[in-house]
């Protein structure tokens, strides 16, 4: 497959063969460049349907962009457009795709896929490597905005029980540069980003790299931003067109990563959870009453 780095390269390559396109793959082609946010959900054979050649012509059009076979050409441009739409294009989008008798079905099942998809593409041998980056870190930096930072503020609650040194830049706290110039080579962080990508996210992991720090990206597939600056990279899919973001496959990788920590020193992990058993039980922390 023709290695396409952003949609802007998938359009530019559509545009500069225009001129010598056959009548249907142009017809295919004024499809894509228009009405792209639909193309990229639709079967060979809708689409097909939709500008009036077959789907064989579909196929071998996705095939000249240099992809291998139509699917692998819509899945690239699902992945890369989620960066594009506006939230009322995919306000636009949730109403053409879903509809409220099968809205709970639907949306469940979507992220079941997504969970299905994270572990069956899962590099285990990658996730164990950034493992041992966390625990050996001296101190881990936890990076990501916006609704990610559902995600930055749940990993980092739990790191910092565990570790300790962990701090979770917060763009509601001054500057986010003041809260990690004393970043040094040693530290790790992590950085969340899922579309629509946040460009700060990019920003601090990057002014972080040039410190010398490692650096582990999260994010939603291998074209994203922030893994062009990683060390490592995790993926959780989070493939779901609306104007809500899921995040449930990365919640579980979260759940994944705090587990994997504790494990690498047991021992440390149930002094530390019997401390705050204990601390929990002499101030009334949970209601026993019903136990």
């Amino acid at each position: 497959m023709s290695e396409y780095k952003n949609f802007t390269e998938i359009m530019l390559k559509i545009k500069e063969d225009y001129p010598n396109l056959s009548k249907g793959n142009k017809r295919i082609a004024d499809f894509i460049l228009n009405k792209y946010e639909k193309a990229a959900f639709m079967t060979a054979a809708s689409l097909g349907e939709a500008v009036g050649v077959s789907e064989a012509t579909v196929v071998r059009f996705a095939n000249y962009l240099g992809f291998n076979g139509y699917p692998r050409f819509k899945k690239v441009l699902q992945e890369m457009i989620k960066t594009k739409l506006t939230t009322t294009q995919r306000i636009d989008m949730s109403l053409d795709k879903f509809d409220e008798e099968h809205l709970l079905n639907d949306i469940l099942t979507a992220d079941i896929d997504n969970i299905r998809y994270t572990l069956d593409e899962f590099d285990k041998d990658r996730f164990q490597k950034v493992i041992d980056l966390i625990v050996n870190a001296q101190t881990v930096y936890i990076v990501g905005f916006r609704t990610t930072s559902l995600l930055t503020e749940f990993l980092g609650y739990y790191l910092d029980l565990l570790l300790n040194q962990v701090k979770v830049i917060d763009s509601k706290v001054g500057d986010i540069y003041e809260q990690i110039i004393h970043a040094k080579p040693g530290d790790v962080v992590i950085g969340i980003s899922f579309p629509r990508y946040s460009s700060k996210t990019y920003e601090s992991m990057k002014f972080l790299k040039e410190r010398g720090l490692k650096v582990v990206a999260i994010t939603d597939n291998e074209m994203s931003p922030i893994t062009r600056i990683s060390d490592y990279y995790l993926i959780a899919k989070s493939n779901i067109i609306s104007f809500v973001d899921t995040i449930t496959a990365p919640m579980s990788l979260m759940n994944a990563i705090i587990v994997a920590v504790g494990l690498r020193n047991r021992e440390k992990t149930k002094e530390i959870f019997n401390e705050l058993e204990e601390i929990w039980a002499e101030h009334y922390i949970y209601d026993n009453s019903q136990s």
